[in-house]
């Protein structure tokens, strides 16, 4: 590229070329240059919550007398375009960097800096402000970056995963009730048991997904607690007394979440223990999402020629050369969610073993993962809720036909006519293809009314055994 498309910028290790149009600067720029691995930058939400507590240590220093009035209003005015989607394309260090996140930390002071210039009329720069000296007063790398980390992940589990699991557990538990008349087989070990109602099997699913969302809420308020004020290990060093407590509270008013100082900052910067912590409960929940999606898309398999108790519905083509055939494609989103939240679990895991001493050094890596389970579950969930779950119907023809023709309908029987009776007449209906009710009948096992009255389906869906006294 031609000399005059780059200006010079200066950091503490020397003179640097940068893109002239670039908002970023030199320690941007070699951290481009040092880090090119994968391509995949922080996410914008971390951007916007690092870009926010900016806004709030600007406001917390002008507060305590340490920053000009008008500098701080710029910075503040460069900082709520960032956490408004602006300048995106200026955020460009890879997720692999230094463990601290300082590249991106910096990456965002120098973006603040060099429009703060623009916006006071100055060059780009020209140090005047300073990233370090102005944006970063009273900050570092190693309260910041954990800061952030927490402020995105609550914010993203709030605004977007909560609201979609309780969407979930609504229509779950909408289907529990409007199913609960429909009489179906159990299954056990794959095989069949005894009956239940289709309504019981999903207020089953909608009760994980309530618990699901009661571990989430549980575990995610450790994330309530902020390093800021610890700067560089903790102790607080170049940081006024009160600046940590001033920033939190614009942050809390910013967010409507009430955020607060670390009880402990030591612990805050070097262990990622609320991390993983929360990642562990969203974990689970993919779990859980695991078994809900599994068992529907078994529960609508066929639709002719495997179980068939319920349709789902028809959202897409489900083959490119099978004319007709739609598949359980929201089932298996989520099911490759769910495997992506398990792995992101895992990573985190072994990240938050990585705190030495007083500094965790994988904290991009924890970043991208934690708000990776965060996002992708919060999308598979809405759509899993308004594209399959809504919609889903019940086949009632399909459930009688299956609970008639299952053996383990003799299970009612052994109560009356004992265990080895009972399973006499099963063994017989193997090898006949004779259903369980017309075998009875043939041997005269019990007289017909109490034989219809032992084998009435919906009453094997209530607890208590049918034994006379």
């Amino acid at each position: 590229m031609a000399e005059q498309e780059y200006r010079m910028e200066r950091d503490s290790m020397g003179e640097v070329r940068v893109p002239k149009s670039a908002y970023y600067g030199a320690q941007t720029q070699r951290a481009v240059e040092n880090f090119p691995i994968s391509g995949i930058g922080f996410p914008p939400t971390f951007i916007h919550a690092l870009a926010l507590i900016k806004y709030a240590a600007a406001t917390a220093n002008e507060g305590l007398g340490l920053l000009d009035g008008k500098i701080a209003g710029a910075i503040r005015d460069a900082a709520k375009e960032i956490m408004e989607g602006k300048h995106h394309k200026e955020f460009v260090v890879d997720i692999f960097q230094t463990g601290s996140g300082t590249s991106t930390n910096m990456n965002v002071n120098e973006v603040i800096a060099n429009r703060v210039l623009e916006l006071l009329g100055k060059s780009r720069g020209s140090k005047e402000i300073h990233p370090n000296d102005h944006v970063n007063m009273g900050q570092s790398s190693n309260d910041v970056i954990p800061t952030a980390i927490h402020v995105a992940a609550l914010g993203a589990i709030r605004q977007n995963l909560l609201p979609a699991l309780i969407g979930l557990h609504s229509a779950l538990e909408s289907k529990a009730k409007e199913f609960d008349s429909i009489v179906k087989i159990g299954r056990t070990h794959l095989n069949d048991a005894t009956p239940i109602r289709l309504g019981q099997e999903f207020s089953g699913y909608a009760r994980q997904i309530e618990l699901g969302i009661e571990r989430i809420k549980a575990a995610s308020n450790g994330l309530e607690e902020l390093a800021l004020g610890g700067t560089a290990v903790g102790t607080g060093i170049n940081t006024h007394p009160e600046f940590a407590m001033r920033a939190i509270k614009v942050i809390s008013e910013e967010t409507g979440i009430a955020f607060r100082e670390a009880e402990n900052h030591f612990e805050a910067q070097a262990a990622r223990d609320a991390v993983v912590y929360v990642s562990g409960a969203i974990k689970t929940l993919a779990v859980s999402l695991t078994k809900i999606t599994n068992d529907i898309r078994w529960l609508a398999s066929g639709p002719r020629c495997a179980i068939g108790e319920i349709g789902l519905p028809e959202t897409q083509p489900g083959s490119s050369i099978m004319p007709g055939k739609v598949n359980p494609v929201l089932c298996e989103s989520v099911l490759q969610v769910a495997a992506h939240v398990i792995g992101c679990d895992a990573t985190i895991m072994i990240c938050g073993q990585a705190g030495n001493f007083e500094l965790n050094v994988t904290l991009p890596i924890v970043t991208l993962k934690i708000l990776e389970a965060i996002q992708f579950t919060a999308n598979a969930v809405k759509a899993l809720s308004e594209k399959c779950v809504i919609g889903i119907e019940a086949n009632q023809e399909r459930c009688n036909e299956l609970v008639e023709n299952s053996l383990a309908m003799v299970t009612a029987l052994a109560p009356l006519i004992g265990y080895d009776a009972a399973a006499k007449i099963a063994h017989e209906a193997i090898a006949s293809g004779k259903t369980v009710r017309q075998v009875a009948q043939m041997h005269k096992a019990l007289p017909d009314e109490r034989l219809k009255n032992a084998l009435d389906p919906w009453s094997m869906t209530l607890p208590g055994s049918r034994k006379e006294k």
